[in-house]
């Protein structure tokens, strides 16, 4: 039986009876700072209230200390909703010690993205994503921990640390396999709810298994009795300390310390008198200890239960309203009584049961004034209102419209930090008060902007509050209905998401405005495969497009969707590229529609990269990818924009020949893209469908049906129109596996369905000779007729790359010399062209019917160079058969 910390005296009771727990920890540090390994490690302890947590990690604590680097922090009650609280207190007393230019060098890329979140360096005039936010803390701890290796960090009361802590936390815990930090975690079971229990949840789950403490049994209690009040301790007293206690190691101390207090003999006599005791320790019994005190002394404790932790004294003075001086001798008298200790960053109540109980003793009235005054202190002390914020959402409503802009300044300081939650219960809380009639729309407009990524159903209810109202002026108004718009059509409302837009555009007159609203309208049932008059759409997009020159953005955004819109349908590439031209400002995105700006929807530059990849333009379609993805994580952004900018560059590659490039790109896409969702979301379809095509121009077939598998790539199809489209590669996917009954009816669907939608771009859906291909046995006449046709609609659209498919797939169709002749075709259009995998098969293509070593040999170099291993295999078995 462990019998109290070395030099720590009896009363260290929460190590009685933790050898396992100790010897755990003691074999973690150990291991951390051996020579032999590189691997962390993760301790989590659970318990209840006083079951010595906190004791515990200390000792952690002192067993590491002299032997690893060690950071300690811990979550509060009444601080739980502070964004990064935790993570803060945890590193910032190292990161403060780095001079502005050490800590831009030490943060490196993560510098403009993690160092608010940190409070190290002032935020920018973006909003960061939250996961990049995660991700740049995840990469500085890393950082950390090689640069004071071995690092220990220990987190208490995890159960109250703030979401963005626990969320960093939870992706740090799983790298820890090849990382130099042993984190140690305790925390309350059932506390936590929500995002917060769930993060707790993974960090456990990596930890397996977790630590549950256990209360002291009846012989540790006698002999933390004895070792406390002397061996005379007789043994119905000691078992009524357990059965009052119940072996709660905090309870039996701070009963034992009342016993001594009182100089109550330990003997059975008196154990009666137990209870009595033990209710002084806790709820009103602690409370009426402190009344005792004097009125002074508790208006200082409650001054110190409203701030929370890391408690200042000046702070704590200001807020009871007293002068220092008086301050400081009521510190005294509470530490003195064992209520408060003082901690590394200032005063600290003993235990969290402690703070809890000195706080909700506070009158309710008092306790709103008080946090009223708490934020003007912590205000007018600099620190802004996001730190103030957590005091006004305690304050009641009252009609306050400069509480309302406070709020609202919180709400944009969270955001700037990457914080949107607590920038959501900031504006929610701004909603209460309530704000004056001409600011409360932009409240609302506020509360849709910061929810529409996270809760597109919340962002439609108060986008549509606020546009019921009087306030918004005609720009913000506009901007209100297409986010609006963007939530419906992504809560799968596309009809009302459409409705919206028409009848906000009916109101307007001829302008700028209107014609953002039109843009807004034909993008979204340009992404979007089920309206009924596909082709009439287009000819309505073109007549309002075709006089457009580009002078503003909203006639910019027209031509993109004009051209992709013609892109798709198979009209001329070089009208495509000049439509897209006209779109560009000096070859260049225009300032307002560059990748990170909010006023237009990300998708629009995907359709402008899309068209310019389609039309044969692929070095400006991989410049405009190459900037988003730079753009994207420059700014902080690791969701889904970064994850869908990351799958059509990825398909650049992929029609450059470069399928190794691609397939790298493409599967970073998907990892993005399954830490938004896990699977069924469009995102992950448009990227599988990119990389299923990748892989079957590699000859892997097996692992794109891997990867459809994975992500359900499978009917029914989505609405979303998909580049490359979906039912052809899986039709593709079909037939490579051997399903050709399956491959034949996924592919005459998807013949119906685009030629419906008057879509006829043979390089984005080539389902015609996949399917003229599978049917030239069985079917010659109509193969044939399927191969004349999408040669027409090739010689429509005009490219090498098309042209040159059309072509070798006729050739596929012919024997003897004809094929030969049509093969050389094929390859002429295809070196011509910058796709290169398409110019490698036709290469091997050609090669193998006529026979010619030279071109199999050229064919095989070209495979290798793309990395389609099985067209260099199949030019490998030709010149073993020339």
């Amino acid at each position: 039986m462990t019998q109290g910390r070395p030099g720590g005296g009896g009363a260290w009771a929460p190590l009685w009876e933790r050898d396992a727990e100790l010897a755990a920890a003691e074999g973690a540090v150990s291991a951390l700072c051996s020579d032999l390994t590189t691997e962390g490690g993760l301790l989590v302890y659970s318990g209840e209230a006083g079951i010595g947590k906190t004791a515990l990690l200390t000792e952690v604590r002192r067993i590491a200390q002299g032997r690893a680097t060690v950071l300690a922090a811990r979550g509060g009650e009444t601080v739980a909703e502070v964004p990064f609280n935790v993570v803060r207190q945890l590193l910032q007393p190292v990161l403060v010690q780095l001079s502005p230019e050490e800590g831009r060098e030490y943060l490196g890329d993560w510098y403009e993205i993690a160092g608010p979140a940190l409070g190290i360096t002032e935020p920018g005039d973006g909003r960061p994503d939250p996961q990049a936010v995660c991700d740049g803390l995840v990469d500085v701890v890393a950082r950390l921990s090689r640069l004071y290796w071995p690092l220990v960090l220990i987190i208490d009361d995890a159960h109250w640390a703030d979401q963005e802590t626990l969320r960093w936390l939870a992706a740090f815990a799983e790298r820890l396999d090849d990382l130099p930090a042993l984190v140690v975690v305790a925390h309350r079971p059932g506390e936590a709810t929500g995002e917060g229990a769930r993060h707790l949840a993974r960090i456990g789950a990596t930890a397996l298994p977790t630590t549950m403490l256990r209360a002291l049994t009846p012989d540790a209690t006698a002999g933390l009795t004895r070792a406390t009040l002397g061996e005379h301790a007789d043994a119905p007293f000691c078992r009524e300390v357990w059965a009052v206690t119940g072996g709660n190691p905090y309870e039996s101390v701070e009963l034992l310390a009342k016993v001594q207090d009182s100089e109550l003999e330990p003997v059975e006599s008196s154990a009666a008198e137990l209870r009595d005791l033990n209710r002084s320790a806790r709820g009103r019994g602690l409370v009426a200890r402190l009344e005792d005190l004097g009125t002074d002394v508790t208006r200082f404790a409650w001054a110190a239960a409203i701030l929370g932790p890391a408690i200042s004294t000046e702070l704590a003075a200001s807020l009871a309203g007293m002068p220092h001086d008086d301050a400081a001798r009521c510190a005294e008298r509470l530490r003195a009584a064992r209520i408060v200790t003082s901690g590394d960053a200032g005063l600290e109540f003993v235990h969290p049961l402690i703070a809890t109980a000195v706080y909700e003793s506070i009158p309710n009235a008092t306790r709103t004034a008080m946090h009223g005054r708490a934020a003007w202190a912590v205000t007018r002390s600099g620190r802004g209102a996001a730190a103030a914020s957590r005091h006004l959402l305690e304050v009641h409503p009252d009609d306050d419209p400069e509480l309302v802009q406070h709020l609202r300044d919180a709400a944009t300081e969270h955001l700037a930090v990457g914080a949107p939650d607590a920038a959501r219960r900031c504006l929610e809380r701004a909603l209460r008060e309530p704000p004056r009639p001409d600011v409360h729309a932009h409240v609302l407009y506020e509360l849709g902007c910061a929810t529409l990524l996270t809760s597109p159903v919340t962002t439609i209810g108060h986008l549509r509050e606020a546009l019921a109202m009087a306030g918004l002026g005609q720009q913000l108004r506009v901007d209100a209905v297409c986010r609006l718009s963007q939530a419906l059509v992504h809560n799968d409302q596309l009809g009302e998401g459409l409705r919206v837009i028409d009848e906000e555009a009916a109101r307007l007159p001829d302008g700028s405005a209107r014609l953002r609203l039109q843009a807004v309208h034909y993008m979204w049932e340009g992404i979007h495969a089920g309206e009924e008059d596909s082709p009439g759409r287009s000819r309505r997009l073109a007549a309002l497009a075709g006089p457009l020159t580009g002078r503003d953005n909203a006639e910019r955004a027209l031509l993109i969707l004009r051209a992709f819109d013609a892109m798709t349908r198979g009209e001329n590439a070089e009208e495509v590229v000049e439509l897209c031209d006209r779109a560009l400002v000096n070859g260049r995105l225009a300032p307002g529609l560059g990748w990170t700006d909010a006023e237009w929807s990300f998708e629009l530059r995907l359709m402008l990269g899309g068209s310019y990849a389609f039309a044969d333009r692929l070095d400006r379609a991989e410049s405009l990818f190459t900037e988003a993805v730079k753009a994207y994580e420059t700014a902080g952004w690791s969701g889904g924009h970064l994850a869908l900018a990351h799958a059509f560059l990825g398909y650049v590659y992929r029609r450059r020949g470069r399928l190794r490039d691609a397939e790298k790109s493409l599967r970073e896409s998907l990892r993005l893209a399954d830490r938004v969702g896990q699977g069924g979301l469009p995102m992950h379809w448009e990227a599988a469908s990119m990389l299923i095509d990748t892989l079957l121009a590699r000859g892997h077939a097996l692992e794109a049906k891997a990867v459809a598998d994975r992500y359900g790539f499978a009917p029914p199809s989505a609405s979303t129109i998909y580049v490359p489209d979906a039912m052809s590669v899986r039709g593709r996917l079909l037939l490579a596996l051997g399903h050709t009954e399956e491959g034949l009816n996924e592919l005459e669907a998807t013949a119906k369905a685009l030629t419906a939608r008057g879509q006829y771009n043979t390089v984005l859906a080539p389902w015609a000779y996949d399917l003229a291909r599978a049917l030239a046995t069985e079917d010659p006449r109509r193969a044939g007729d399927l191969v004349a046709d999408a040669r027409v609609q090739a010689e429509r659209f005009g490219t090498d790359t098309a042209i040159g498919e059309a072509v070798r797939c006729a050739a596929s169709l012919e024997t003897g010399s004809r094929a030969v002749a049509l093969y050389a075709k094929a390859v002429t259009y295809l070196e011509a062209s910058p796709c290169q995998y398409e110019h490698a098969v036709a290469r091997v293509e050609y090669g193998i019917a006529s026979g010619a070593v030279e071109e199999l040999e050229r064919g095989l170099a070209l495979a290798r160079a793309c990395g389609a291993d099985g067209l260099a295999a199949r030019a490998e078995v030709g010149l073993a058969g020339v």
